[in-house]
């Protein structure tokens, strides 16, 4: 416990507390490594590839280092340790579900949560520990990006974003039609609007995919049946985005169905399963809002808005479901001061 007072408007630093922020992001990271740990685990068990498993596993590292740097944290500071997932949730024998080039391409693209993740948790932190923890992790993913990406070009199946002409003079909007998309003369779509609605589409695929084989070897009926629902959205959200970008003539990136085997042995347990499909929504929920944000054309806003209602109330279900199944631990929150009283 840290004891801070102030006076004289400066901080008498005897021990400074975890703050909520702190002690949350923390909280979520050891959530977040300790299941990629185990996903990670099984990807090298199963990877015949040798340069994509030497990416493999420079990720486990990562997330081994920041797992146990957290659990240093919470131990110095007397924190209960949470759950989390342990060898219990992963089976590295079970075949292989999915294929080389997939846990390659999800590799990169958890690298890419882990960036916006440790760098928000990096903003809002002010304890010297706790911002070493988050600048490492922070690095660490970085580093992770850069090696998955050059893996993904070296083999050929990088999946680049569209070209767009250069423009060659400055130039402003002239009338309202910019934002409109309903009615009327539909202006280009912008290079923005362009890359969120490719990096949703790649989200999507990959996420289509990972529900798929999840429902070839999870156990529970309830969330088999919850998997299938996902696996629906994600057909309907990719062809809405996909409508879009072939409406203005713009390459759409390939799927990833293929790249699931006919396995139905399970290789990690239906609670780490149901906790990543709820974990990927949250983040699928955060990249449509920043679209959505960025998206002046009304028809292109009202997309996003309507879907990402949609993902909320999935999300919900899949939360609904843990705490049915007794999985769901809780996050550190303020004390109930009506109940103390």
């Amino acid at each position: 416990m840290v004891i801070t007072s102030w006076e004289g408007h400066r901080w008498n630093k005897k021990k400074v507390p975890l703050t909520a922020s702190e002690i949350s992001n923390l909280w979520t990271s050891y959530q977040a490594n300790s299941m990629s740990i185990c996903v990670l685990k099984y990807f090298s068990a199963t990877a015949q590839d040798l340069d994509i498993k030497s990416v493999i596993e420079f990720a486990l590292g990562v997330a081994e280092k920041q797992y146990h740097d957290v659990k240093e944290i919470f131990r110095s500071e007397g924190v209960a340790i949470p759950l989390g997932f342990t060898e219990d949730d992963v089976d590295v024998n079970a075949p292989r579900l999915l294929s080389d080039a997939f846990a390659l391409e999800y590799v990169k693209h958890m690298a890419s949560i882990g960036m916006m993740t440790y760098s928000a948790a990096l903003y809002i932190s002010t304890r010297a520990d706790v911002r070493e923890c988050f600048h490492t992790a922070m690095i660490s993913t970085i580093e992770l990006d850069k090696k998955s990406t050059e893996v993904l070009l070296d083999k050929g199946i990088y999946m680049r974003p569209p070209y767009i002409n250069l423009p060659e003079k400055v130039d402003f909007v002239k009338d309202q039609s910019f934002l409109s998309g309903w009615f009327g003369e539909r202006r280009p779509i912008t290079g923005l609007e362009i890359t969120n609605l490719f990096i949703n589409m790649i989200t999507n695929s990959l996420g289509k995919a990972l529900i798929m084989g999840f429902s070839q070897v999870v156990q529970s009926k309830d969330i088999r049946k919850y998997l299938i629902r996902g696996k629906q959205i994600s057909t309907k959200q990719l062809s809405v985005f996909g409508s879009i970008l072939k409406d203005e003539d713009v390459d759409t990136p390939r799927s990833w169905e293929s790249h699931v085997t006919d396995s139905t042995i399970p290789p990690f347990s239906d609670k780490l399963m149901l906790f990543h499909v709820v974990s990927l929504i949250a983040s699928g929920i955060g990249n449509y809002g920043v679209a959505l944000s960025t998206s002046p054309r009304k028809d292109i806003a009202a997309h996003y808005a309507r879907l990402l209602s949609e993902i909320a109330l999935y999300a919900e279900d899949g939360a609904n479901l843990m705490i049915k199944h007794g999985w769901m631990e809780e996050p550190p929150r303020a004390a109930d001061r009506k109940a103390l009283v």
